[in-house]
């Protein structure tokens, strides 16, 4: 049997010579530096009551997870649904997002609506007063919600350490600077900030696609 620490000693000798750091073992990799966050980028989705559930997939019927996303508790389910513009334009396929919710409430961004037909307002979750209309088809039955479709604000998740590391509050608006080759800047970002959260700016596809980001990347929030 191979010595383990004769190997750890050769390996360390091998890298001095190389003129490379020895890593150190069980080292937890950093996070973003202070006031930056991740992005995550949102299709088009749509969050469902329990009694609409049981009207779009039938009496009884659960969600079933697909995939957890980033914020604990959440999840995409594989129901999808089709939604009906009032000029019966379709975006099929749309994903519904786990856990059900007291009311429905769908998201779509500019590019969607423009192909629905309407122009949703922009809106914080849960504010649907004076929403725009739609039209939800599941494979047992159909909807028409006279309000609940908006473009959700840009916003981001904020556990309550990383908010009080740099000073910030629940629904205060900030800057937010995206760097790189374009860099871009957004203004009102609200910020939602709870012991539950995970940190994270949301963005729809159009303004990910805007500023040239993807997935993960870093942003910076701008306190001053």
């Amino acid at each position: 049997m191979v010595d383990e620490r004769l190997v750890e000693e050769i390996t360390k000798r091998v890298l001095e010579r190389l003129g490379t750091a020895v890593p150190e073992l069980n080292t937890p990799p950093e996070g973003p530096p202070p006031g930056f966050v991740p992005v995550g980028i949102s299709n088009r989705h749509l969050h469902l009551s329990k009694e609409d559930l049981e009207v779009l997939y039938g009496p009884g019927a659960e969600l079933h997870s697909m995939r957890p996303l980033s914020q604990p508790g959440e999840f995409a389910a594989e129901e999808t649904v089709i939604l009906v513009g009032p000029k019966m334009r379709c975006l099929g396929a749309v994903r519904v997002l786990g856990p059900l919710r007291k009311t429905t409430q769908v998201e779509v961004s500019l590019t969607d609506a423009y192909l629905l037909g309407v122009i949703p307002p922009v809106r914080p979750s849960g504010q649907l007063e004076q929403s725009e209309s739609i039209i939800i088809v599941g494979p047992k039955g159909a909807l028409h919600h006279k309000s609940g479709l908006i473009r959700a604000n840009r916003h981001i998740h904020m556990h309550t350490r990383d908010a009080q590391q740099i000073g910030v509050r629940d629904n205060q608006t900030v800057q937010v600077r995206v760097p790189g080759e374009r860099p871009l800047l957004f203004e009102d970002v609200q910020l939602r900030v709870s012991d539950k959260f995970a940190t994270e700016m949301h963005l729809d596809t159009d303004d990910a696609n805007a500023a040239g980001i993807s997935q993960g990347d870093l942003v910076q929030i701008l306190t001053e």
